[in-house]
């Protein structure tokens, strides 16, 4: 028979705001099966608080060894391994039993990928991508619903057990969404591969229509992602969001946002050409650091987005450009005329693209 904890004696209690709290706290870890030894590292280092949410984390099913799991789904330990590294997970020991039930049906995916005749070299690269990228939503989610679940007055008792409760609500929230979100964007990509390859080897587009693209993106993004909190980066791509929405007027039209870039479309280019100008000389004035890229030629619309050479060939310029600048093709400079001040930056090729193209950095004209 188990021998309840004297939590009193055993100095759990000290040092809390709220001893009764905290009492009610321990006692319920206890019946969750939390050891002694467990409570008294996890209030040594002051997260008492946080444990209902790490055994949240952990997994409430049945966990397994690493052995059980290369049995179970027919992988070999050195793929397991890789693949544990790949989705920055800890590599486990022999006999471990810490491999949760997310992770034997991840492995279940793998295995049935990898039959399809996905190459096991191409599973890893992709696993490494999306844990990367899902690192960033998860830490976003946590900041949010972090600050958002802290409530004035709280106890230890108060705030693990909300902290624990929302955690078991989100994942079934957040995953068909993130699912949903994630095939949106692959089909997209789908759709671009294959309008791509088709116009380069036929040279046009069934259907499509003269249009003017043009892409603003946030200059070194990446890098300030590696160096600020996600809510702060998320602040950033929420304001340059509002600020792009709020500079586009018809005939101009925001097609979509991507995190860091936006994409705008027109059907003649001086109104395109006024609203990128007008994005990125905001942007030197305000320190955020823009640059726009601007093509036109026939593209091809579906379902509100655009394809064709001027998407592709606008969003190569844009990644061209330098940092509070804007860069045009020959087309737009013909077309828009002499009432901008205009620089030649060479005969290019893009990644993509047919053929050379001439680039022209185009400035708001001084006093203007």
């Amino acid at each position: 028979m188990r021998v309840a904890i004297d939590f009193e004696t055993e100095g759990l209690l000290e040092g809390a705001d709220d001893r009764e709290a905290r009492l009610e706290l321990l006692r319920m870890l206890e019946e969750e099966g939390f050891t002694l030894e467990e409570l008294r590292e996890a209030a040594a280092h002051d997260r008492l608080a946080l444990l209902p949410v790490e055994r949240v984390l952990a997994g409430e099913g049945r966990l397994y060894t690493r052995e059980e799991l290369a049995e179970e789904t027919g992988l070999d330990g050195r793929f397991l391994d890789e693949a544990s590294r790949a989705r920055g997970m800890p590599i486990r020991e022999p006999g471990e039993r810490a491999i949760t039930e997310d992770e034997m049906e991840l492995s279940r995916s793998a295995k049935l990928l990898l039959d399809a005749g996905l190459g096991e070299e191409a599973f890893l690269e992709l696993t490494a991508v999306m844990s990367r990228s899902l690192a960033n939503i998860a830490a976003s989610f946590a900041s949010t619903f972090g600050e958002a679940l802290l409530h004035p007055g709280d106890t230890e008792h108060d705030l693990g057990l909300r902290y624990a409760e929302t955690l078991r609500n989100l994942g079934p929230l957040a995953a068909p969404s993130l699912e949903q979100m994630f095939n949106l964007r692959l089909r997209e990509r789908m759709r671009e591969a294959v309008i791509g390859q088709a116009e380069l080897q036929s040279g046009h587009l069934a259907g499509a229509q003269p249009v003017t693209v043009g892409f603003v993106d946030i200059v070194g993004f990446t890098k300030l992602g590696e160096s600020v909190a996600p809510e702060d980066l998320g602040a950033v791509v929420r304001s340059f969001e509002r600020a792009v929405a709020d500079a586009v007027e018809p005939p101009v039209r925001l097609v979509k946002t991507i995190g860091d870039a936006a994409m705008l479309v027109a059907p003649e280019p001086s109104p395109l050409v006024d609203t990128v100008l007008g994005l990125v000389d905001r942007s030197n004035e305000d320190g955020q650091q823009l640059r726009g890229g601007i093509a036109s030629g026939e593209g091809l619309p579906r379902a509100g987005d655009w394809y064709g050479r001027p998407v592709n060939l606008a969003a190569r310029l844009t990644s061209f450009a330098r940092r509070g600048t804007v860069v045009t093709s020959k087309e737009v400079r013909d077309a828009v005329g002499d009432g901008y001040d205009w620089s030649a930056a060479g005969s290019r090729r893009f990644k993509g693209v047919k053929g050379s193209v001439d680039v022209f950095r185009v400035r708001t004209p001084a006093g203007s």
